[in-house]
């Protein structure tokens, strides 16, 4: 049994701030917990907007906290997301946010990531493994 807080990793190597600027992930579940997927809290900073395009990996996101909107670059369309709103990128979309506000969310990465990662020029991360244990 694993019992954590987000609270307890703030500062650690699973606090990761992406390059840009324009967010910060608490990754709470790790590949390196070998569960078959990871568990983030993802702060979005008001006024940024990100373009992000998950190549190797689905994401479930929930929002907690704030309002961004949503695009969906390969269609146009625009939803806005507030708290208890969800949306699934199950078809690798390339997608932009535009926080308004500063915005938290739950996510859930499949296949996990390993902490480490942070979007590349295309605004994929890239697909990370955990070495198979001895």
């Amino acid at each position: 049994m694993i019992v954590r807080s987000f609270k307890d990793i703030e500062n650690t190597d699973r606090h990761v701030k992406g390059k840009k600027g324009t967010w910060e992930s608490k990754r709470i579940i790790l590949a390196r917990e070998r569960v078959g997927f990871s568990l983030h809290e993802t702060t979005v900073y008001a006024g940024t907007t990100t373009s992000m395009w998950y190549a190797n990996h689905i994401e479930a996101v929930l929002c907690v906290e704030g309002e961004t909107e949503l695009t969906n670059d390969e269609t146009g369309e625009k939803h806005l997301i507030t708290p208890g709103v969800m949306y699934l990128l199950d078809g690798h979309e390339r997608h932009t946010l535009r926080a308004r506000t500063d915005s938290r969310f739950i996510c859930v990465f499949n296949p996990p990531v390993t902490g480490g990662e942070d979007h590349d020029d295309s605004g994929a991360y890239p697909l990370m493994t955990e070495p198979a244990e001895a």
